[in-house]
């Protein structure tokens, strides 16, 4: 069948430089390729460098899914289950914390408190692995790990500041009580991370590609650092004092040393959107890849809702808010969002599978949110263009 998708470039022509200076955009339908673009410079003010399909872009949170399906497969292997407590895995994580307001990522400097307030204290030990997975777990949303970082290295070596914040992430306070609400939160996905490693008896680096992208053969998607000539730049740190190119832009990742359970991975669009190819294949039973299906369809069932956010376990699922990019897509979507403007959504109902890996963040964290339209925007066209072809 021939798809018209002229009106897919165009949305994306008219974003650049505007939205962001680099993408890649990839559409798979019945596993068949149907879109590939690679557009924009990777030095916009010189117009030079152009991107390619072999750029790597920084995935930031769409790194989360490669964590969870590497711990998924660890829960099929028998050496952890969901509902089991997260410190009989992680003895650290344990004893009787507060409930207290936490740091707002979004405006540093400032606390955000979960409501309703609840005052007392959670025994961690009851904080199992499902709800580290579907961040219901009580956890705060984030910590400023990086800045303890940055007063720690002038004094101490790299391994011994990773191990104390480790040891903050195990005595981080609660946000509120477990089970109660839905607050997305790095600082579960960090303990995820701590967990495979102490599982599989390796490091996440290694067992991500030992379990996930070697077996897949999704040779691009590594933890950085990477040659700056390969990777889209990102944003200009002040405290780095320059531009992050090829090293991981999320600031608590880059204290890890670049490899976390939350964010860390680089890869190219081709290869996100096989991973969601292979996921999607395993769902429908197509071919087993590295999840089996009951597992696939376990991480895409409804785990916990509030409002309009809906979670599986590792994977956001089709939002009904209409600014949301799932919200064109199918009621049984999946996928998952990156801060620096990277997307990967499933949509099995179409047999359809959506990357978008851009370098939003290039331009900054203030002004105008020109990201969240545009992911909207690109999905609902991608969906009208193959209702069009389909007479729909």
């Amino acid at each position: 069948m021939t798809y018209d998708f002229s009106a897919l470039d165009a949305l994306i022509d008219s974003a650049l430089d505007r939205v962001f200076p680099a993408a890649q955009v990839q559409v798979r339908l019945g596993g068949e390729i149907v879109y590939d673009i690679s557009t924009g410079f990777l030095d916009p003010e010189a117009r030079a460098c152009p991107t390619t399909a072999e750029t790597r872009f920084d995935l930031a949170s769409v790194s989360k899914l490669f964590t969870v399906v590497a711990f998924m497969t660890l829960v099929e292997a028998g050496r952890v289950q969901l509902d089991q407590p997260v410190t009989e895995v992680l003895p650290e994580f344990c004893g009787r914390r507060p409930i207290a307001p936490s740091p707002d990522p979004l405006r540093p400097g400032s606390s955000v408190e979960i409501a309703p307030h609840t005052e007392g204290e959670v025994d961690a030990g009851v904080v199992t692995f499902r709800q580290l997975l579907s961040h219901s777990a009580g956890l705060p949303a984030w910590l400023p790990l990086w800045k303890m970082a940055a007063e720690w290295q002038h004094t101490l070596p790299a391994a011994e500041v990773r191990r104390r914040l480790r040891e903050t992430v195990f005595a981080t306070a609660f946000a509120y009580r477990p089970g109660t609400r839905v607050v997305y939160s790095d600082i579960g996905l960090l303990l995820i991370g701590f967990a495979i490693e102490r599982l599989a008896g390796e490091t996440l680096r290694e067992t991500v590609r030992n379990r996930v992208t070697a077996p897949l053969g999704l040779d691009s998607i590594t933890y950085g650092p990477i040659p700056c000539d390969m990777a889209a730049p990102t944003e200009l740190y002040a405290h780095q004092g320059r531009r992050m190119c090829g090293e991981v832009h999320d600031e608590n990742a880059f204290a890890f040393g670049g490899v976390a359970g939350h964010a860390g991975l680089f890869g190219t669009a081709h290869d996100v959107a096989a991973f969601g190819e292979a996921l999607r294949c395993a769902l429908a039973s197509v071919r087993e890849t590295v999840l089996r299906q009951e597992t696939l369809a376990e991480m895409v069932r409804l785990q916990v809702q509030e409002g309009d956010v809906r979670r599986g376990l590792g994977f956001a699922l089709r939002s009904s808010n209409p600014a949301a990019m799932s919200y064109p897509l199918g009621e049984g979507a999946f996928g998952h969002l990156g801060f620096t403007g990277t997307a990967l959504w499933v949509d099995p109902s179409r047999a359809l599978v959506l990357a978008c890996l851009t370098n939003h963040i290039y331009y900054g964290r203030a002004g105008e949110d020109t990201l969240t339209p545009f992911r909207a925007a690109l999905a609902r066209t991608v969906v009208e263009c193959i209702q069009s072809a389909h007479g729909d």
